[in-house]
């Protein structure tokens, strides 16, 4: 085990930015379940630049309403308390996130965060789920792998010959990183979890998306959707996030019950829709 980079990787978690208090509060407001649009409202409406980027993702083409959206509360009632919570919280991580090209491609790596989310989102829909649990699908799949980050800004060369080795073995990143890193970007991803106070669905799918059969928690549903979404990502080859050999559950199709059919109905529209996503990334 690498003590030396595993310390390096705990002492950069711990020094990451804390999401803005809004945004914490954001998310007590949308867990209690006796919150209302209200509640909400007030909280964002305290903070300027959260209300700023709430309402221009909800008046961008990724929304596609028919008309603009004005007022924070309208926004609210219009798309729910977990979507606007959803959208708190993405905007809030990937402003604390951002990091220049070392080992990985970062331009590469947040097009295939934002593929992810967008196809699990897509997916979600098409499975007929509740239209109120969609932004949810497409935060878990956006941050899924925020736990690169770190090995990524840490240890930018060895990182850089553990996704050659994977690549050049046939074998999947996160085996390559347990190997020759002595920590992988599941293990980082539950730390920034903890520092962050993310428990909770997206929470475990960034600590599980790839030890999908043997998870316990209540979240089975969305972990494999999201499984499922990065599989179709990957092959499609939309971005990039060092890992050339993905992994398909064998049992994936019996947990969310659709036909590996799906994704060919998905192929047709997710690069539109990742382009309309794109007001994630500029925000």
């Amino acid at each position: 085990m690498n003590e030396r980079l595993i310390k390096k990787a705990e002492d950069y978690i711990h020094n990451m930015p804390s999401l803005p208090i809004s945004t914490v509060k954001v998310m007590e407001v949308c867990n209690n379940p006796n919150s209302s649009p209200a509640d909400l409202n007030y909280v964002i409406s305290l903070d300027p630049v959260l209300t700023g980027r709430v309402l221009k993702l909800v008046n961008s083409a990724y929304y596609s309403l028919p008309q603009d959206v004005t007022t924070l509360v309208r926004a609210i009632i219009m798309l729910g308390l977990n979507t606007v919570k959803n959208l708190a919280l993405s905007s809030a991580i990937l402003q604390n996130l951002r990091e220049r090209s070392r080992a990985m491609d970062m331009e590469a790596f947040w097009r295939h965060s934002l593929g992810v989310g967008v196809a699990s989102k897509l997916l979600a829909k098409k499975r007929g789920l509740d239209t109120k649990r969609l932004e949810e699908y497409f935060t878990a799949g956006l941050l899924h792998d925020i736990g690169k980050i770190p090995l990524n800004a840490i240890a930018p060369e060895a990182y850089a010959v553990t996704m050659k080795a994977a690549r050049q073995k046939g074998q999947r990143l996160i085996r390559a990183e347990d190997k020759l890193l002595g920590v992988n970007h599941c293990v980082c991803g539950e730390w920034i979890v903890n520092a962050w106070k993310l428990q909770g669905p997206v929470g475990d799918v960034i600590i599980h998306h790839h030890a999908c059969s043997a998870y316990k928690g209540p979240y089975r549903d969305l972990l494999y959707n999201v499984a499922l979404a990065n599989y179709f990502i990957q092959q499609c080859e939309i971005g990039f996030a060092g890992d050339s050999y993905p992994e398909l559950f064998p049992e994936t199709w019996d947990v969310l019950k659709v036909d590996p059919d799906i994704t060919q109905a998905l192929s047709k529209i997710v690069t539109g829709e990742i382009e309309r996503a794109q007001i994630f990334l500029k925000l």
